[in-house]
């Protein structure tokens, strides 16, 4: 119901590489680039789901009939008939071409009666506001956007926001939504809220830190609405489900269902074992990434969580995000320890194609690691492999800084042209992903300081 606040594709990351132990050199005259058009992701690459129907009928139940709290939804609910999106007034201008997209793809994907109202100011029944983010945070802090049921604004839900009636375990059936997303935050961000508050306000309430390959988990490495994700909505307004039903007596239809919808499905092996996620790691987890607390304590809880991964022996997506977690918290205090953990980390991503994406955010890292270490031939390495994995995922802010380390790489190894090319192309995607263009040229500068001294002959 809220897409949670988490480490960020770059939080920290430059200022933190550049203190491991080598000579960074102080730009006096930072690159100074002329900012090209933003660019956007315009054909989804979408890879349908890998796993067994099995495997796919237990995650749908769990997200389906679970709060993020780990309270229990006595019944499935569902929005009726045709579903209209409004936007409120006061949306940024990217809004508006990102929400056609995602409305075209439930369409086709999902094979939803979606679409946005005729006239933004009458009835529907999902509603978009954005609204300024310092005033999101003010009530809810530890989200960077959320969906609530039977509010209509921002104001309504002020008003309404400790009743019972933005409570979604007392619904019976759907028939109103509010989505609020931050106004001032740069348009993938408010993109990557609208693919999960959308696909939340329709279908499940629930996050699984278990899915390697969803947008219903909270560790945020998939921004956009999944092959997996698809097939779970359409399954959610299959004509053999229907408002009110029990677990049970969904679960008793699901796997002829998902027979139907996912015919490859029934056939797929690697099953992802689906242990139950404890509170312990979760309130560990949740602890390291979130807001206002101390960088001991969020290193303490990252420690905790790759302790408790270990001793349930898990090599899944969990064990691979603690270890994440780990390296990103570590980066600015014990470089050795975060390097190691970057590396358990990409070991356990790169053991599977359903995490893909995930390998990619550590390989930036590590990239990273070997840029400031003076190692361009290994960085630029490291970049190519996930490059393509970044672009598959549409995450725009990863991309970007992938690209920005390639181009420093390529400076590094002699090969200026070459370089100058792949800087500029990071740039379009850098509006796209960062928003300001000060914030695009701060990243861009901070990217060119990992790079050691030369030599002074």
């Amino acid at each position: 119901m809220l897409r949670k606040l988490a480490l960020t594709v770059c939080l920290g990351l430059l200022a933190a590489c550049a203190s491991v132990p080598v000579e960074v050199p102080a730009r006096q005259d930072p690159i100074r680039l002329d900012l090209p058009p933003m660019k956007r992701f315009t054909q989804p690459q979408v890879t349908a789901p890998m796993r067994p129907n099995a495997d796919i009928a237990r995650d749908f139940l769990n997200l389906a009939f679970e709060m993020e709290s780990g309270r229990k939804l006595p019944i499935m609910t569902r929005f009726s008939g045709p579903i209209r999106v409004r936007v409120a007034s006061g949306a940024p201008a990217s809004l508006g071409p990102d929400l056609s997209a995602l409305l075209g793809r439930l369409q086709r994907e999902a094979g939803l009666d979606i679409a946005r109202a005729t006239d933004d100011s009458g009835p529907a029944q999902i509603t978009i506001q954005a609204v300024p983010h310092a005033e999101l945070q003010r009530l809810v802090p530890q989200a960077a956007c959320f969906v609530v049921p039977r509010v209509s604004s921002w104001s309504d839900y002020k008003r309404q926001r400790r009743s019972g009636l933005v409570d979604w375990s007392t619904l019976e059936r759907r028939e109103t939504a509010t989505i609020f997303l931050p106004s001032d935050v740069s348009p993938q961000e408010i993109r990557d809220c609208l693919h999960e508050e959308l696909a939340q306000s329709l279908g499940p309430l629930n996050d699984l830190y278990s899915l390697p390959d969803s947008i219903f988990n909270d560790d945020n490495f998939h921004t956009v609405l999944t092959g997996f994700d698809m097939l779970i909505l359409r399954t959610y307004y299959a004509p053999e489900l229907a408002n009110g039903m029990t677990r049970d007596q969904v679960a008793a239809r699901l796997p002829a269902l998902l027979a139907r919808l996912n015919p490859a499905g029934q056939h797929s092996t690697g099953s992802t074992g689906g242990s139950p996620t404890p509170r312990a790691w979760i309130t560990a987890i949740e602890t390291a990434l979130g807001p206002n607390t101390a960088a001991s304590r969020r290193r303490s809880a990252a420690e905790e969580a790759v302790r408790l991964s270990q001793s349930a022996g898990w090599q899944d997506t969990r064990a691979g995000f603690s270890l994440f977690a780990l390296g990103r918290l570590t980066l600015g205090q014990d470089p050795t320890l975060s390097l190691s953990s970057f590396l358990a980390a990409e070991k356990i991503y790169s053991g599977s194609a359903l995490t893909r994406v995930q390998q990619a955010h550590v390989g930036m890292h590590l990239a990273a690691f070997s840029l400031s270490g003076g190692q361009p031939e290994s960085a630029l390495t490291l970049i190519n492999a996930n490059l393509a994995a970044a672009a598959a995922g549409e995450n725009a802010a990863l991309l970007a800084t992938m690209l920005m380390i390639k181009a420093e790489a390529l400076d590094a190894m002699n090969r200026p042209a070459e370089a100058r090319a792949v800087r500029l192309d990071s740039l379009g995607w850098a509006r796209y992903g960062f928003g300001s263009d000060k914030e695009v040229r701060a990243r861009l500068n901070e990217i060119a300081a990992l790079v050691p001294r030369r030599q002074q002959l």
